[in-house]
This record gives structure tokens, sequence and C-alpha cells, in this order.
């Protein structure tokens, strides 16, 4: 089991958790997303969480490490980030959260694109510990997409814990 952070003989060390994901999930995706941070990131674990704000994956991670108490760092696409948004109650979410995020990074991208998109997922990896990827395993749809993130972060020898529910395809 994963914990929110690791004790050592010579200190404590936050182990900061990233997300990827699709932006829309079935719902016995999403419960099984939430059911297993709910084990490995318990209400008072305090975590320390990583996310690009994007609907779906990134937005139900986020509020979660905030109920659970823990800290939320941002890494934003681009400038105007919300806009891309699928819908208004995703935009909304999106500020909420990034308004109670410790720390919100911005790519320097003027607007979205395949390629902010990339570096965003790239940066979040390079700012985590351990990856989780609400990924249903097939190639990704455009540049940046989960599948991008993920082999990214296997690369990199970063973690990675694959959250689906075999059988479920996405829409």
């Amino acid at each position: 089991m994963l914990r929110s952070s690791v004790t050592r003989p010579d200190a404590e060390v936050d182990v900061r958790f990233g997300v990827t994901g699709h932006r829309v999930l079935p719902p016995s995706v999403a419960d099984r997303a939430v059911r297993h941070w709910g084990r490995v990131l318990p209400a008072g674990s305090h975590p320390h969480g990583v996310s690009n704000l994007a609907d779906g994956a990134d937005q139900l991670f986020a509020a979660h490490v905030l109920a659970a108490g823990g800290t939320l760092e941002v890494v934003l696409p681009c400038e105007g980030y919300a806009g891309s948004l699928m819908a208004d109650e995703s935009r909304s979410r999106f500020e909420d959260l990034r308004r109670a995020a410790a720390r919100v990074i911005t790519m320097p991208f003027p607007e979205p694109s395949d390629q902010a998109f990339l570096a965003a997922g790239q940066a979040l990896v390079d700012r985590c510990d351990h990856l989780f990827a609400v990924w249903d395993g097939r190639p990704s749809r455009g540049l940046g997409g989960t599948a991008d993130i993920v082999t990214y972060a296997r690369d990199r020898g970063c973690p990675v814990t694959v959250l689906w529910v075999e059988g479920v395809v996405r829409a």
C-alpha cells in the first residue's frame, strides 16, 4: 500500500502524488479511482498532490487531495486554460481548485495546444514521486494525452498505478 509519507531514520519525507487520466470517465472507473485514493490517501493523511486540473481524473484527484487535508500543487498548460474545459461545471470546479492550490505553475504557452498539454504533463511527472493514471491503456488521442504522460513517467522510473476497470470502454 502506498502512503502519503515515508519515514526514514533521519527524517520524514513527503511523497508527491501526481495524476493523469481521461477527461471523461465512466462511473465505474471514477468510483474505482476514488475508492483507491480513499485507501491510499485517507482523510487526515495530508497528501501532497500534483494535478493539471483538466476535466475528469485530474479534478477528481485534486478534490480528493484537498478533502484529505492535503496540499495541492497545480501545473497549468497555458494562460487561459480554463476556457478549454468542456463544461461550465468543469470551469467552475477548476477555478475553485485553482484558488485552493498552495502553488500554481503556468507553462509558457499563450493558448491550449497539444504541445502545451504535453509540457504540462511532463512537468507534472517531474514534480511527483508516484503517478496515478486513470487510463484505459490505449494510445493517446492527441499529443500530450494520458498514454504519453504514462510513457514519460515510466521512462523516468516514476512508479505508475493504473486505475481502470477491465472491460470498460471509454467514449
